[in-house]
């Protein structure tokens, strides 16, 4: 009965908070959310700051025009809280080349988070225009905020980092449920059982029974853990025959990386490093099916340089083919001027043949590219990777033909992060092989949650995810999310493992955000009609 009363007085004072408090009380609970992600994955801490946020928006009726206004401020804090300790990490990327961008780094540390807590806002909001004051307003957080993640996840090409739904991804059993309705679905549940606690404070009055909310919540929690454990132990780990995978991870800093006077040293390394024997039976790559190299790998335009081919066809073997990211001039005539690049994926064989090319598809903003290019280049400003006039994006997603193995599905960098975008129904791959360059963000949480990310599309689509990083972390996923092998953030050498085999399309693959979309439809539909019954009687 005391704790009880101690979360009943808790809760009034949040609703009762205004000014300055309000807005501290949403930026710690915000901030204190960030904690639920990868690395830490302390999810149940959501069960305290998720009833905060439902506190905060039925104290906003307080407020003008229904509380739409004040609910939306107190999102804008929570959602600046949440961003900011879980994004900071970006601003090493501006200290790479510190002389140029150092002056940009409180507006990707406070700027980012500010416009993406914008969407939380929007979330707030809109749950506050449907609000009940029964149990069914955690319904209404959990669909407005589930909309305006997936908005968040589009708008001006899309940002889906960190959304509520991987908070339960771990324990991997919890993740299972993506595998039917997908990040979105995931978030919609993440909300509404993180939130429910929140009803704890209504009093059981006209037979209410305020703990049936809670109740319910720890039933679907539990229900997630029973499937996914289920899932998990009637699909064991299965290899494709004869193909044997060697990433290699060379662990090089950003000023070598984009340094064309290092192009001996770095090809050196890539070479010495990935025929170095990784144990006693080890023969080095003379026994690999595919080597693979991070994204961006060369300080130069690969094709353009005669004899890094030829040392890359020197080093491989009789079956051995080679997947590495590297920038690609565009086709010009001979002695054109190149002044833009596609950032690419290369299948290479023995022979030094280019098999296949892919590029980018989805470039990062102000990293590959900068909104509204030409206007921004005149007054200055370049995009962190100083290519003038920007990348050039691809032009499709498409499957790549692996010598000796399945088709893959290459993703370079955060082309993983987007959910529903990845994989084509008419044109599915054996297994996705996923590039990039995570040295950017220094030892940070950052590539943990990239990792996280690359899992859940694993378990989505039920293909394997196999990840070269530059700095880590490189890791080759089953199609259920298991960690086959792994090579921690910040280290140099090699990973050696088999090649997980697909599983048939998940319902997620076949139907995609159509379940999500009927759930929070259905949601909305449950907490209309509830308020419009709560206003007649």
């Amino acid at each position: 009965m005391k704790a009880a009363g101690n979360l009943r007085a808790a809760g009034l004072a949040i609703i009762l908070a205004w000014g300055w408090k309000r807005a501290a009380i949403a930026l710690v609970a915000g901030a204190l959310s960030a904690l639920a992600m990868a690395p830490f994955n302390a999810w149940p801490v959501l069960f305290a700051t998720f009833p905060v946020a439902v506190w905060l928006i039925d104290g906003a009726g307080a407020g003008r025009l229904r509380g739409v206004p004040a609910a939306a401020m107190a999102g804008w804090w929570f959602g600046l809280g949440y961003f900011v300790p879980g994004l900071y990490w970006i601003g090493y990327a501006f200290l790479v080349d510190a002389s140029t961008f150092a002056w940009l780094l409180p507006f990707a540390i406070l700027g980012l988070p500010a416009y993406l807590a914008l969407f939380t806002a929007l979330g707030f909001a809109l749950a506050r225009l449907i609000w009940t004051r029964d149990a069914s307003r955690v319904i209404a957080l959990a669909a407005s905020l589930t909309l305006s993640e997936w908005l968040r996840g589009q708008a001006l090409t899309g940002f889906p980092w960190n959304a509520f739904g991987y908070a339960l991804t771990e324990p991997l059993a919890l993740a299972q449920t993506a595998s039917l309705i997908g990040l979105w679905g995931q978030t919609f549940l993440a909300v509404a059982i993180f939130a429910s606690p929140s009803v704890l404070i209504d009093g059981s009055s006209r037979g209410r029974k305020p703990w049936i909310a809670p109740a319910m919540a720890l039933v679907l929690l539990l229900a997630m853990g029973i499937f996914g454990a289920v899932r998990l132990s009637l699909q064991p780990t299965a290899m494709i025959a004869n193909v044997k995978l060697r990433i290699m991870q060379p662990n090089l800093q950003q000023d070598v990386k984009f340094n064309y006077s290092a192009k001996a040293e770095v090809m050196q390394k890539y070479l010495t490093l990935s025929d170095r024997a990784s144990g006693p039976q080890s023969t080095g790559v003379r026994d690999v099916s595919i080597l693979i190299w991070p994204e961006s790998a060369f300080p130069f335009f690969l094709t353009h340089e005669a004899d890094a081919m030829a040392q890359i066809a020197d080093l491989l073997s009789k079956g051995t083919v080679l997947i590495t990211g590297s920038v690609r001039a565009p086709d010009a005539p001979p002695g054109t001027r190149i002044t833009r690049a596609y950032n690419s994926i290369y299948v290479i064989d023995r022979d030094g043949s280019v098999l296949s090319i892919y590029d980018k598809l989805h470039l990062v903003p102000f990293g590959e590219f900068l909104p509204f290019q030409d206007w921004m280049e005149k007054i200055g400003l370049v995009q962190l990777t100083r290519v003038q006039g920007g990348f050039i994006p691809g032009t499709r997603r498409r499957t790549m033909e692996i010598p000796h193995a399945p088709r893959a599905l290459p993703l370079i960098c955060y082309e993983a992060i987007f959910p529903g975008d990845v994989v084509e129904r008419n044109d599915r791959p054996g297994w996705i092989v996923n590039l990039t360059n995570d040295g950017w963000f220094g030892i940070s949480t950052g590539p943990y949650q990239h990792l996280q990310q690359a899992r859940l599309r694993a378990i989505e689509q039920g293909l394997p995810v196999v990840r070269a990083a530059n700095t880590g972390i490189s890791a080759v996923i089953d199609p259920l999310g298991r960690m086959v092998a792994r090579l921690g953030l910040g280290l140099e050498g090699v990973l050696d493992s088999g090649l997980p085999s697909a599983i048939p399309p998940t319902i997620y693959a076949r139907v995609g955000d159509i379940p999500a979309a009927i759930i929070i439809t259905a949601a909305v539909i449950f907490v209309v009609r509830r308020r419009v019954a709560k206003r007649t009687s």
